[in-house]
């Protein structure tokens, strides 16, 4: 029963999750990312100033101890030769006193050297921590500026989408509606190219006929008709003798140079009447 209950469970969350990514606005989203992405990068900055804070820490605390342990060493050699000049000068309570002191001081300084060592070893550790963090921080600043970069390319090619998408809409649209209400492009131009078609047959048809023939024989007669009724109207006025004359005296002109340059045939003599007395 629970197995079944979780099985429900993700199923109806895979659900949901597939329709709220159906509907959501990839800008919205986007905003999302790059909103998370600042705050995972402010986050690794905290951390990063973190380690590096343990590091200086730990790096004061270092110096700290040897100057301790310098101090702890000159004060150990101080006490080794006040105890050696008690010693020569006779005083055994002194000499007893600063060779313990000096013991002291050669305890604490075992302690500071082992401290310092302990110290130094942190201190490396956190000084590979802090420049891991820091290389950390400058790797995300690099992938969050070329997200940034990115995010205008994204939403300038989701703008390009959705006019895409308008476009295929408005075209799948007007697909739909031509041809229902409509005729298409393509039938209008098969209509208009038979029309066009059965025109022109019967214009050949037309010129290739009798009445054709005739017609044009009935417009030939009307332009001969108007012709000589024009010749009649230059007659009337007097035109066309002019013209008439002003063509005819060329060629007069013309014959008579002819007819003078033609040669003439001799003239025959009559022959003479032969006498009675021959």
């Amino acid at each position: 029963m629970f197995r079944y209950l979780k099985r429900w469970w993700k199923y109806t969350t895979a659900k949901l999750t597939g329709r709220f990514d159906e509907r959501a606005d990839p800008k919205v989203q986007l905003e999302q990312a790059i909103r998370e992405a600042h705050e995972q990068h402010r986050r690794l900055k905290e951390q990063a100033a973190n380690v590096i804070a343990g590091q200086k820490q730990t790096e004061m605390r270092l110096n700290r101890a040897m100057e301790e342990l310098e101090k702890v060493s000159n004060n150990a050699r101080q006490a080794v030769l006040m105890a050696d000049e008690a010693g020569k000068a006779g005083d055994e309570t002194k000499m007893t006193e600063y060779t313990n002191a000096a013991e002291a001081f050669a305890n604490r300084l075992v302690a500071l050297e082992t401290e310092v060592e302990d110290l130094k070893q942190l201190h490396y550790q956190a000084s590979q921590s802090s420049d891991q963090a820091k290389n950390a921080v400058k790797q995300n600043a690099q992938l969050l500026q070329k997200r940034l970069s990115e995010k205008q390319q994204l939403v300038g090619q989701l703008d390009q989408a959705k006019m895409q998408e308008q476009m295929n809409s408005a075209m799948a649209s007007l697909n739909e509606a031509v041809g229902e209400d409509v005729p298409t492009f393509e039938e209008v131009r098969e209509k208009i190219e038979g029309r066009y078609a059965k025109a022109k047959g019967m214009s050949e048809l037309t010129e290739t006929s009798v009445e054709s023939r005739m017609m044009e024989i009935e417009n030939a007669a009307m332009n001969f008709e108007a012709k000589s009724r024009l010749e009649e109207i230059k007659s009337q006025l007097g035109l066309g003798q002019e013209e008439a004359e002003e063509s005819t005296a060329p060629d007069a002109i013309a014959e008579t140079s002819a007819g003078a340059s033609e040669p003439t045939e001799p003239v025959s003599q009559p022959e003479a009447a032969p006498t009675e007395g021959a």
